[in-house]
C-alpha cells in the first residue's frame, strides 16, 4: 500500500507551533550533533528492537530481508524516479508501504509523519520492519526519528542520539525543520 498523507483539512496550523521552545535545539545545533560519530556504515542497521534503517540495495535483496526477519518494508523513496520497490516485488511475504518522498529540503515530509509512525508501530507488533530510502540517511532516518518521537516519547535530540548509537544519519535541513516543529508540538501536548 502507498502511504496517503494527512489532508490539509486534517492538519490545523495550531498543531505546528511557530514559536521556538528553548528546550528544542536549533537547526545548527542539530546539524552539529549529526556531524559527530561514524560517517559511513552498513547497508542496513538495527536502530531499535526489530526496526532497521537501510538503503535500496538491502531493500532489493529479499534473501537478506528474510534472514533479518523483515516482514514489513517502508520505502521512503517510493516512485518511478526513486526506489522501485512495490507489492509485486515483495509478493505476499512482505507487507509494503510506500512513501513518495523527495530528498529535498522543500519537500513536505511532515504530512507522512503520523501515518507512517502508526504503520511502523503496528508492524512492530509482529516482527521486523525495514525503513529505507536510496541511501538510508535522510528520508528513512527522518521517518524512524518520527516513530521514536511519537510512539516512544523521545525528544528529537534523544531520538537522534538513540539512532546514532547504531547508524550514521543526516536528515536534510528541510526535514530537520519539520522534525523540530514536531518536537515542539509534541512538547506542548505532553
Amino acid at each position: 500500500r502507498t502511504c496517503e498523507p494527512l489532508s490539509a483539512s486534517s492538519r490545523s496550523r495550531s498543531r505546528w507551533p511557530q514559536i521556538v521552545s528553548p528546550a528544542t535545539p536549533s537547526i545548527k545545533d542539530l546539524e552539529t550533533v549529526l556531524y559527530g560519530g561514524k560517517r559511513f556504515g552498513n547497508h542496513v542497521d538495527e536502530v531499535w528492537p526489530n526496526l532497521f534503517i537501510g538503503d535500496m540495495s538491502v531493500a532489493n535483496d529479499r534473501y537478506s530481508l528474510w534472514k533479518l526477519g523483515i516482514t514489513h518494508v517502508v520505502n521512503a523513496a517510493h516512485g518511478k524516479m526513486h526506489c522501485q520497490g512495490s507489492h509485486d516485488f515483495y509478493g505476499s511475504t512482505v507487507d509494503y508501504y510506500g512513501v513518495p518522498a523527495d530528498d529535498s529540503p522543500s519537500f513536505d515530509l511532515s504530512r507522512y509523519f503520523f501515518p507512517c509512525a502508526e504503520y511502523i508501530r503496528n508492524a512492530l507488533d509482529t516482527t521486523g520492519v525495514l525503513v529505507h530510502c536510496a541511501v538510508g540517511v535522510s528520508r528513512s532516518a527522518s521517518l524512524v526519528l518520527t516513530y521514536l518521537m511519537i510512539h516512544q516519547h523521545y525528544t528529537l535530540l534523544e531520538a537522534i542520539d538513540k539512532v546514532k548509537e547504531h547508524r550514521w544519519i543526516f536528515p536534510n535541513r528541510g526535514f530537520l525543520k519539520q522534525l523540530r516543529a514536531l518536537d515542539m508540538k509534541l512538547k506542548t501536548t505532553a
